[in-house]
């Protein structure tokens, strides 16, 4: 009974995280290929995962979550471990942005542990708004999307945007898969490593096909993020940042928070620079979407710490 929640849950959690948050690292690419066939783009996409997710299972000993899960021990899976993804599920048809991370990790973690990824989170948001605000002003005088790419450069502009896409989906890929990998033992055989894959594609592709859904909508709403100049850069930027919190500790983190903060500080610093753009306009955006995370968190918590109380109870 418990091997066969473990892998239902499973199927829920990883249906659940990669829906509501691989739009984060795919969404601009998405949003600026629009003329690219999805299957091309799911094919891209799909071929990014199953190398990342294999090489973790190669390196880290049978573990595909990067090492993420040091600090949360596997524990036998039991009913109420489900009512998480679940909620996640509600929470993504909805297009509202919920924190994975703790939706997730929280109901397995110690309250040390999810203290430590709260705070993470936090810095993060705080971090990349300020690295996002710094850098748009910064390059703001040699990139004008109103001004169309000269045609000699459009194409290094299109390869760079893989580019980055790939580096990006590598970077978020090694954060978030511990969401989902938290319904199962720490080392897995090869031959569920497979069946995750096969799964985890088929998602992907599920979710091309479906032009990414709800959550998406975050993202074209945002100014320029439909331009390859904008989302290659935006991409990049996230990746780094990404890149600097994995390798400083090992702590699982809500990637969520950190991509909406990129876009907050992009747009706080595009409202700055604009002559016809006036601040107040500003303020519905950054409500939004910071009200959206805070419901999401909200959840997340009330949810986490109730599945916490019945498993004491039960």
């Amino acid at each position: 009974m418990e091997q066969a929640l473990s892998i239902i849950f499973f199927l829920f959690a990883s249906y659940s995280v990669i829906a509501n948050d691989s739009i984060q690292t795919l969404g601009t690419w998405m949003s600026s290929n629009k003329k690219i066939a999805w299957y091309y783009l799911a094919t891209f996409a799909a071929i990014g995962l199953i190398l990342t997710i294999a090489y973790s299972w190669f390196a880290y000993d049978g573990d595909i979550s990067y090492g993420r899960l040091e600090k949360i021990p596997y524990v036998p899976i039991k009913w109420y471990h489900g009512i998480a993804p679940i909620i996640l599920i509600i929470l993504t048809r909805f297009g509202i942005p919920a924190s994975t991370s703790f939706l997730i990790l929280a109901t397995f973690a110690s309250s040390v542990v999810v203290e430590k990824m709260l705070l993470k989170s936090v810095v993060g948001y705080a971090i990349s708004a300020i690295t996002a605000y710094i850098f748009w002003i910064l390059i703001s005088n040699v990139l004008d999307e109103k001004k169309s790419v000269r045609d000699k450069n459009k194409e290094k502009w299109r390869k760079l945007q893989w580019v980055s896409t790939g580096f990006l989906w590598w970077s978020w890929l090694t954060h978030d898969v511990a969401n989902i990998a938290a319904f199962l033992p720490r080392q897995i055989s090869w031959q569920l490593l497979l069946l995750i894959l096969v799964f985890f594609t088929t998602i992907i592709f599920f979710i091309f096909r479906e032009g990414g859904g709800k959550i998406q909508e975050i993202v074209v709403s945002k100014t320029n993020t439909k331009y390859v100049r904008s989302a290659t850069i935006i991409d990049f930027v996230y990746a780094l940042i990404l890149l600097f919190f994995k390798e400083y500790n090992s702590i699982p983190m809500s990637t969520t928070w950190v991509f909406i903060g990129l876009l907050t500080g992009r747009e706080m610093a595009i409202t700055t620079l604009s002559k016809h753009r006036k601040v107040k306009s500003l303020f519905p955006i950054i409500r939004n979407d910071f009200g959206k995370l805070v419901l999401g968190m909200t959840v997340s918590v009330v949810i986490a710490y109730a599945v916490n109380y019945i498993a004491k109870v039960a």
